[in-house]
């Protein structure tokens, strides 16, 4: 087991892992360190977990917890150094506590001695505890299944805690469950059932964090406005913001305002245009390009510094790597980083802006416009009007398109079904994979755009509500009653949440594409086409069919 093995998102090796290098350009030894991290923060949760318990401070713990699950999530961070670092903290923060709980008796389980008690001296030693503690160490392939996708749950949930706490927003209850969550995953006396029910309890507080993060932002930033949003470019030089973190596009807007330097947002930025907090800003200029998986041409035409605040970086090419900042938990050796916030103050771009005023303008690559901006609040307020729409039958289904796009040549499915898709369709949208057709001219239904974009993969939580919403007016008892279809495409760990949160919520029949996950074993793919009615994709006619029938 020295070998890597990575199966947590859609572009696996052959649909089954990868075992060499990531297809997303990590390293075997960067995916071995974050599985120990993974595994020793595990032995972290059940010293946190105690001194909750009796009502002791763990802040630093939590937060610890947090990052290193956000840091493991697909394409943030691929720097060994990083990982190291981690470990060591981590090592450190859990005799911390041990120290807190001296004196305290701490019954260690054979499950979570090793977790709870691993050191190292030596940087070798990393290596091969590394190598030992992946997923392959569980033999049982429907165990190690409903394990990885509750895990995979816990990196994506992290995800938007950690958005949200950024803007000064928390809830002990997700760190307790979280951190309780991670020691289970060490158990080797839970049986199947017990997963599945732990499963169906992450999508639950899958609902709790997004609910977090979306009071966090509209409280912050105010609600989504219906936006049109510049797709072309001006002809002063420019910062590229890319990820999804609102507050350094804050501070990064007000910093640079009166420089003479234009913010543009890419990838799953794009939908801070939406919030009215920033619209006061003249210099916020549109937003440059599409999915995270174009960067390598994007940035390369774009000219100015690209500032990566979350996941979704592709390792740079030397043609522009000089220019790509990372910030937070995003990782990659020899880019230059952003350091965190020090208590009370903000993250300093100084150094990004004064690259900014040296560079050319960016290359134009597109014109016109996007709109979008449809999260509950608005959508709520359209709601007579779709309310109409829907009883005169001009619009006779929602189709959810949210999720993520990537490279594979399969996803343009994607494309082809939204062309396709009757004109008395509405497609429910929020994510990144929104790229393969927000741009396409499907039109309206009496004003109504035939593509509402709801913003970032987390705002999924909005179609959610906008479900819930229309089963209400309709006086329905399910929303699988409603004329909605699911057609997800998913990529990473915080789809892999939304999608338990959905099945949390009671939705059924969700179409998920452009494969199955690699992580999910025959076995549990049945639990879940019992009782969720969970399946794959075809082709698109063949889809179309069946969906609208």
């Amino acid at each position: 087991m020295s070998h890597m093995f990575c199966f947590q998102c859609q572009e696996a090796a052959k649909n089954i892992g990868c075992t060499v290098r990531g297809v997303c350009g990590k390293t075997d030894d960067v995916a071995n360190l974050q599985d120990l991290l993974i595994y020793l923060i595990k032995g972290v949760s059940v010293y946190s977990l105690k001194a909750k318990e009796l009502g002791k401070e763990t802040k630093k713990a939590d937060q610890l917890i947090i990052e290193s699950l956000f840091s493991t999530i697909t394409n943030a961070n691929f720097d060994r150094q990083y990982f190291i670092s981690a470990i060591k903290n981590a090592i450190a923060e859990r005799e911390s506590l041990k120290t807190a709980l001296t004196g305290i008796p701490i019954n260690l389980s054979a499950d979570v001695e090793d977790a709870a008690t691993w050191t190292f001296t030596q940087e070798a030693e990393l290596d091969k505890k590394a190598g030992e503690v992946g997923f392959l160490a569980e033999r049982n392939e429907d165990i190690r299944s409903l394990k990885a996708l509750i895990l995979f749950g816990l990196k994506g949930m992290a995800a938007y805690t950690e958005h949200a706490e950024v803007l000064g927003f928390t809830d002990p209850k997700i760190h307790t469950f979280i951190q309780k969550a991670l020691v289970a995953t060490l158990s080797s006396r839970l049986s199947a059932d017990d997963l599945v029910a732990l499963t169906l309890e992450t999508g639950e507080y899958g609902v709790a964090a997004m609910s977090l993060l979306d009071k966090a932002n509209t409280t912050t930033y105010g609600h989504p406005e219906i936006t049109k949003v510049n797709i072309g470019v001006r002809k002063n030089p420019g910062i590229l913001i890319s990820g999804h973190d609102l507050k350094d596009l804050e501070e990064l807007l007000q910093q640079t305002e009166g420089t003479g330097v234009d913010i543009y947002t890419h990838g799953e930025m794009l939908p801070a245009q939406y919030y009215p907090a920033f619209k006061k800003y003249k210099h916020f200029a549109g937003n440059y390009g599409n999915a995270w998986w174009k960067q390598d041409k994007e940035f390369e035409s774009f000219n100015g510094p690209i500032l990566m605040t979350t996941n979704c970086l592709v390792p740079p090419k030397e043609s522009y790597k000089d220019r790509v900042y990372v910030t937070g938990i995003v990782g990659f050796s020899g880019l230059k980083s952003i350091p965190a916030r020090e208590p009370g103050k903000k993250k300093d771009f100084s150094v990004i802006i004064a690259q900014a005023k040296t560079c050319k303008p960016p290359v134009e690559i597109e014109t016109g416009e996007i709109v979008g901006g449809f999260a509950h609040e608005t959508v709520f307020g359209l709601a007579d009007k779709v309310i109409s729409a829907i009883k005169a039958g001009q619009i006779k289904k929602f189709i959810v398109m949210a999720g993520c796009d990537a490279r594979m040549k399969s996803r343009e499915y994607y494309t082809e079904f939204a062309q396709k898709l009757p004109k008395d369709t509405v497609i429910l949208t929020a994510g990144c994979a929104k790229y393969r057709y927000n741009k396409l001219p499907l039109g309206d239904i009496g004003g109504i755009p035939r593509v509402l974009d709801a913003g970032q993969c987390n705002d999924s939580y909005s179609l959610a509500l906008i479900a819930l919403k229309l089963k209400e007016v309709f006086g329905l008892e399910s929303v699988n009653q409603l004329p909605i279809v699911y057609n997800i495409a998913w990529y990473e760990q915080k789809a892999v949440i939304v999608l338990l949160a959905l099945l949390y919520l009671g939705v059924k029949n969700i179409h998920l594409g452009p494969t199955l996950p690699a992580f999910l074993s025959p076995a549990v793919i049945n639990v879940l086409v019992e009782k969720f009615h969970i399946g794959g994709i075809s082709d698109v006619d063949s889809d179309l069919k069946a969906f609208l029938q």
